[in-house]
């Protein structure tokens, strides 16, 4: 019996883009963000350590080039006739001057099988000038833009020193949709302070813009971050992570609630065990996906009924 269809993932997205398999690959192009370089902040956001994602070929002491070659060795033999597409996925990939950004775009693309770039940027980072750049890159090949929105409540916002407020972010992404330009939202759940409430208002209201895919993942603390001293010196009180019963039945209520024209890439992230102090759930994003689904089917959930 044919499973039926919960949610729109980011594989059905793909599929309306590229005829052949594509990957993303993460690099890592030297960027900082302006809420670490002093340019509207210092410290970074409250939970942030770049080594909670990267992997080993993303590496800015390489060039892009290198790192793009070593990430496409990493998925040889995966998948025949496999594509790719360069992921600048450390800290702010819009933050530098134009010209270096058309440089360093321009290099991932000219690398053989590299069909397109994804920029994982914020939504005080972007411009008319670079969007309409953007746009006639997109003449050459794909282009998407990955906003950190994290939250959409504006208290949230201040707590974890993102140094920009949500109608910034409501801003930008309708902005990018009038030049044309596919856009993912990034959101956390289970930011301090925010209640369930707090979670899926956010979710209505992405639900409401012109939005292609959302990625979510749950709220890690890691070490070396200023959310860890700040729990460890109780500055945040009341604070706890998901348990992951808890986290299934959230994800449950988001599926129900997200627009079904928005696709759904993940669930949950995972970092290093070395690194990461709580959730220890110590379960992969395919089994957390495949759980979900269970979970979404036996509760008769999905976004078509949404």
């Amino acid at each position: 019996m044919k499973q039926p269809k919960l949610y729109r993932t980011y594989s059905d997205f793909l599929n309306e883009h590229f005829a052949f398999r594509v990957q993303k690959l993460p690099i890592d192009a030297g960027f900082t963000c302006p809420n670490r370089d002093g340019t509207k902040g210092v410290g970074g956001c409250i939970y942030c350590n770049n080594q909670s994602f990267n992997t080993s070929y993303c590496n800015s002491a390489l060039s892009l080039t290198e790192q793009l070659e070593r990430g496409m060795r990493f998925f040889s033999g995966k998948y025949e006739g496999m594509k790719f597409l360069a992921y600048f996925q450390s800290h702010t990939g819009t933050h530098a001057s134009l010209e270096r950004l058309k440089a360093l775009y321009a290099e991932a693309v000219a690398v053989d099988d590299v069909v397109g770039i994804v920029i994982a940027t914020r939504p005080d980072c972007v411009s008319n000038e670079l969007l309409g750049y953007l746009r006639e890159f997109q003449q050459r090949c794909f282009v998407m833009l990955e906003y950190g929105v994290e939250t959409l409540n504006d208290s949230t916002l201040r707590i974890i020193n993102r140094c920009h407020d949500a109608a910034t972010s409501v801003s930008a992404i309708k902005l990018t949709h009038e030049y044309g330009i596919p856009q993912c939202a990034h959101l956390i759940l289970g930011l301090p302070g925010e209640s369930q409430h707090d979670m899926l208002h956010t979710v209505d209201v992405i639900s409401s813009l012109p939005v292609d895919v959302v990625k979510f993942h749950q709220l890690q603390v890691v070490k070396g971050t200023a959310l860890e001293k700040m729990l460890n010196s109780g500055q945040i009180a009341d604070f706890r992570c998901f348990t992951l019963d808890e986290y299934l039945a959230l994800c449950g209520a988001v599926v129900k609630r997200l627009s079904p024209k928005i696709a759904i890439e993940r669930f949950v992230s995972e970092s290093p065990a070395d690194i990461l102090i709580s959730p220890k759930w110590g379960i992969k994003p395919d089994k957390f996906k495949s759980m979900l689904e269970k979970y979404l089917i036996q509760h008769h959930i999905s976004q078509q009924n949404s």
